[in-house]
């Protein structure tokens, strides 16, 4: 039996109101990838240059007709705008155009509606999609009624989608609730980490470089991995184990990407608040995307909104065996060419962390009675060991290397000086 192809027709529309055209042209292009990740099939594509957007009808109304014939004549089932309309322009183009009117802002809540995999990612979805509903209900009830599921309709939100507004506030409230427990619990769980003291690494970049895979290789984890915008969305975390046998821990975050809703940095903030937690940030750029310096310069900016300025970073230029002709590094933090499938290029990576970790550590160097057992397991996970002698005539382990500060185990040193 033939399977049905089950992709929705779309035509996508983008207005441009500043002179940037290469940042126009690549937010355009990442609508047609957005569009491919929700299973869409883009038709054709509309643009417009203007001073602003028509505050009614976001293009020009002559533009509104030409768009109008477009649908028409390709049989387009949705029709995709590449910012956030408001409620108004959004009721003014469903009575023009006959097919479904969705903007980015719902098109990347459709994707996350996918791909949340935890209670906690579920809940966000949902949160983040009747928040986007409220204000647009007014005078949608016919229009609300004909959505049959499809792209900007799914996930969690959508049975609830002709509900009225009493309903969904309460829901709200009811969400933000579980959330605040869930929240509590992952505190919890971070305070007991901090206590432990154990050194955390999070590693951040734009959707599709490459992060899961990297994150799965260095820690040997099962997190979803795909070529696909937005695969991660749940916070993970693992253990990493460094060259000197030091364990420190590492968490994927979720993609970033230009003009992210915000919204949906505020419904995410939870896979974002690891970052803010990490001792070491570990920044992942697909060097084989002509677009790479775009990426790295959004990655900084939302990173700059995060105030995480001052937690040390590194720049892994991913994807190496199929960099970019024109690829410049660009990064002013230490970095490092590597290709995440390539074992000696991740041992590289993990070498370039540790000597990262030693100058944020004290150096030490003690004689530890060969009877400290606990102790000596403790120097080899808890701090960078680089020398450990066995002196047979006073049956003691001369070590030295590299403690963290305020480690327990720094305090516990002293007494084993000299």
């Amino acid at each position: 039996m033939e399977q049905k192809n089950t992709k929705e027709t779309a035509v996508l529309v983008g207005c441009q109101t500043s002179d940037d055209d290469a940042r126009f042209s690549y937010s355009m292009e990442e609508l047609v990838s957005l569009t491919e990740t929700a299973q869409g099939e883009v038709l054709a594509t509309v643009v417009q240059k203007r001073e602003r957007l028509h505050p009614a009808t976001y293009i020009g109304k002559g533009k509104v007709e030409e768009l109008k014939l477009l649908v028409e004549e390709l049989e387009a089932e949705i029709v995709i705008f590449n910012d956030e309309l408001s409620p108004s322009q959004k009721r003014n183009l469903a009575s023009e155009i006959d097919a479904r009117i969705i903007d980015r802002t719902q098109l990347i809540l459709d994707i996350f509606a996918q791909r949340a995999r935890s209670k906690e990612g579920k809940l966000q979805v949902e949160l983040a999609q009747l928040q986007y509903i409220l204000p647009r209900l007014a005078g949608q009830g016919t229009a609300l009624s004909r959505l049959g599921g499809g792209i900007g309709t799914r996930g969690p939100g959508e049975t609830k989608l002709e509900s009225d507004r009493r309903h969904i506030r309460r829901r709200i409230d009811d969400i933000k609730e579980q959330l605040s427990v869930i929240v509590q619990h992952r505190d919890r769980y971070r305070e007991r980490r901090k206590k432990n003291k154990a050194f955390q690494i999070a590693i951040v970049g734009y959707t599709n470089a490459g992060k899961s895979t990297l994150f799965n290789r260095l820690s040997e984890a099962e997190s979803y991995e795909e070529n696909q915008l937005f695969a991660t969305l749940d916070p993970m975390t693992r253990k990493l184990i460094l060259p000197s046998g030091y364990h420190a821990l590492i968490t994927d975050t979720v993609g970033f990407i230009q003009d992210l809703p915000t919204a949906l940095i505020a419904a995410f903030r939870s896979t974002l608040e690891e970052v803010k937690e990490a001792d070491l940030i570990l920044q992942v750029v697909d060097m084989s995307n002509p677009d790479y310096y775009q990426h790295e310069k959004t990655v900084g900016k939302l990173l700059e909104e995060l105030d995480v300025k001052n937690v040390p970073q590194i720049t892994a230029y991913n994807k190496r065996d199929i960099k970019h002709p024109d690829f410049v590094p660009t990064a002013d933090t230490p970095s490092i060419f590597i290709s995440a499938f390539n074992r000696e290029d991740r041992q590289a990576l993990k070498g370039k962390i540790e000597q990262v970790m030693v100058g944020l550590m004290d150096s030490y160097e003690v004689q530890v009675p060969s009877t400290e057992g606990k102790l000596l397991s403790q120097l080899k996970n808890d701090t960078i060991l680089r020398e450990l002698k066995f002196d047979e005539d006073t049956q003691m382990y001369h070590c030295k290397g590299y403690s963290l500060r305020d480690h327990h185990i720094t305090g516990q040193l002293q007494k084993y000086k000299g």
